[in-house]
């Protein structure tokens, strides 16, 4: 009798449990859908901002349709430009600031002077300084490079200094018993680094490298600056300029970011969530 009574209560439970559940995920899909339709309305709202139609007295901007289509695909062109240039400087940004992170919990002076004076230096001038010195002043010394190399070289030594602070704390969160039980069972300091200490701080550090690949692809458009890499906003600065249609070339320039945007940062979210299944 007690234990038809236990099971009884059991499945209750259960079904309550199961019911709660399905709660949540319909509230869930219920938020998904109210924000998938809020998206919808703002998207035609800002197409309708510049379609050029008049509203209760208030007259929209009107885009030049012709050039947009004229130009679009010169534009796009710059889209690989802008990725190769991000991809480069991101792989740079991590090696370096490996590099500042080991030598930042160095014990020996001068890797650690090193490490903090080059954190110090970059962090404490401008980007936009940066670029234009890899480009402008490096030839005075003799140290010619191509717009790539320069452009690349500026961005990974800004966000590298930048992402030591990751790479730091991703190497602190290791905890000190991991360490001695790997040295415990024979394994040389290299060896506790490599198969030990780095993977588990590579796995913290991914999310937020994620997001500081996102926003170098955005500051990439400081390079236009230059006038050497041909990307995204170099392209679309030249021909709005050139035909007096800033507006429509700007607008598209803003459009391709965007897209990028958006899908890298939806790679980032299947990234974390795999990363977060694995934690679980």
């Amino acid at each position: 009798m007690a234990e038809s009574t236990i099971g009884r209560d059991t499945a209750e439970q259960l079904a309550k449990g199961n019911l709660l559940y399905e709660a949540q995920q319909r509230q869930i899909r219920h938020f998904r859908a109210n924000v998938a339709i809020s998206w919808v309305i703002l998207f035609v709202l800002l197409i309708y901002m510049f379609s050029g139609q008049s509203f209760l007295g208030i007259k929209t901007v009107k885009l030049d349709t012709d050039f947009v289509l004229n130009n679009l695909a010169f534009i796009a062109r710059g889209i690989n430009e802008t990725l190769l240039v991000s991809i480069l400087s991101i792989l740079l940004a991590m090696v370096l600031a490996l590099l500042a992170a080991l030598g930042r919990l160095s014990t020996i002076p001068p890797i650690y002077a090193l490490s903090t004076f080059y954190v110090s230096l970059i962090r404490g001038t401008p980007l936009y300084l940066q670029i234009f010195f890899f480009f402008l002043a490096l030839p005075q010394m003799g140290i010619i490079l191509s717009g790539l190399s320069a452009g690349v070289l500026a961005l990974g030594l800004n966000y590298g200094a930048y992402m030591s602070e990751i790479f730091r704390a991703g190497l602190a969160s290791v905890g000190r018993g991991q360490r001695e039980a790997a040295i415990a069972i024979g394994m040389t300091p290299r060896q506790t680094m490599q198969r030990i200490v780095l993977p588990q701080a590579l796995r913290f550090a991914i999310p937020p490298i994620g997001n500081d690949f996102i926003a170098m692809t955005k500051d990439s458009a400081l390079i236009a600056g230059t006038g050497f890499v041909h990307e995204i906003m170099w392209r679309a600065t030249r021909v709005g300029r050139a035909q007096f249609h800033s507006l429509e070339a700007l607008i598209m320039a803003a459009i391709f970011y965007w897209m990028i945007t958006l899908i890298l940062s939806y790679i980032q979210s299947i990234i974390e969530a795999r990363l977060s299944r694995g934690e679980r």
